[in-house]
């Protein structure tokens, strides 16, 4: 079983930055594709940026690619979201998960608020 737990959001104005980190315990982090999805209000969830097990290639979705940086320390179990020039329409829950053969695990968000 694996288990996440986010963290790092909170309220930030437009133009702003953010880290969120996700810290990962139970089975081999390494071995796991990391994924960051986000859900807004009245929206479904979607996928943000992923990042792989080997040679960590990574993933965006075009929303956020320029702007967006997944990476990963697999030291620490913990992946990380860097979230730059932030917009209202970033604001969300964004929430971790872990591919882990066919099972996906998730982490129980974390909120990010972007006002001007």
């Amino acid at each position: 079983q694996v288990q996440l737990v986010e963290s790092g959001g909170g309220p930030v104005q437009v133009g702003g930055s953010l880290r969120l980190s996700c810290a990962a315990s139970g089975g081999t982090f390494r071995s796991y594709t990391m994924l960051w999805f986000r859900q807004a209000p009245g929206k479904e969830r979607e996928f943000v940026a992923s990042i792989m097990s080997i040679y960590g290639s990574t993933n965006y979705a075009d929303s956020v690619k320029g702007r967006f940086t997944i990476s990963r320390d697999n030291a620490k179990n913990t992946v990380f979201l860097q979230m730059n020039s932030l917009n209202p329409e970033d604001t969300a829950v964004y929430y971790c998960a872990a591919q882990v053969r066919s099972s996906r695990y998730w982490g129980q968000g974390t909120q990010v608020t972007v006002s001007s």
